[in-house]
């Protein structure tokens, strides 16, 4: 395999995996460091990964999402040895980079990521402000319209008026359970 010189360091690297086999890919290449004996030259594999919250049937519930699917990082000194063995590894599509080579990760795109990744509990984002019309999409208020009254950050709540019988009613709703109009 000819290809450029190759940097001699401990960099992190993306590469490309069919999509749905991101922990699969991960579990099997940390087998292939192990049986090859690449541990001076692969060091660490990497799913992305934060906890983020989703209703479902009218449950809150923490789910764990890929970051990046389709994505896994791998810190690693880039050989012709330790580049097979990443590139040949199951499921693998390739290296993130131009051609062959593959290009790393910066250290400061890696350390927000670890950041994002260290999160403990699940942030909510919100793009709504008090006085925003909203249509509420799950629960017992389902399809009904309302204005945004306030907000509470800390619990994911969100106090909607809902006009009901002719009059503004609030009605506290998960933030997750209304959507802009």
């Amino acid at each position: 395999m000819s290809r450029q010189k190759l940097p001699q360091e401990r960099r992190w690297y993306v590469i490309h995996t069919y999509s749905g086999y991101e922990d699969a890919v991960a579990e099997n290449l940390r087998k292939r460091i192990e049986s090859l004996q690449m541990q001076d030259k692969i060091f660490e594999v990497i799913v992305p990964k934060e906890k983020t919250i989703k209703i479902k049937n009218g449950k809150r519930k923490t789910v764990e999402e890929k970051i990046y699917p389709g994505y896994v990082l791998v810190e690693m000194i880039v050989t012709d040895d330790s580049w097979y063995v990443v590139r040949n590894t199951p499921n693998v599509t390739g290296f993130i980079g131009s051609g062959i080579t593959p290009i790393p990760a910066s250290q400061e795109e890696i350390e927000t990521l670890k950041k994002r990744m260290g999160v403990k509990d699940p942030q909510y984002q919100t793009l709504f402000k008090k006085g925003d019309n909203v249509k509420i999409t799950d629960g017992p208020f389902k399809d009904f319209d309302g204005k945004v009254d306030e907000m509470d950050q800390e619990r994911g709540k969100v106090k909607v008026l809902v006009n009901m019988f002719g009059r503004d009613t609030p009605v506290e709703i998960d933030l997750l359970q209304i959507k802009k109009i």
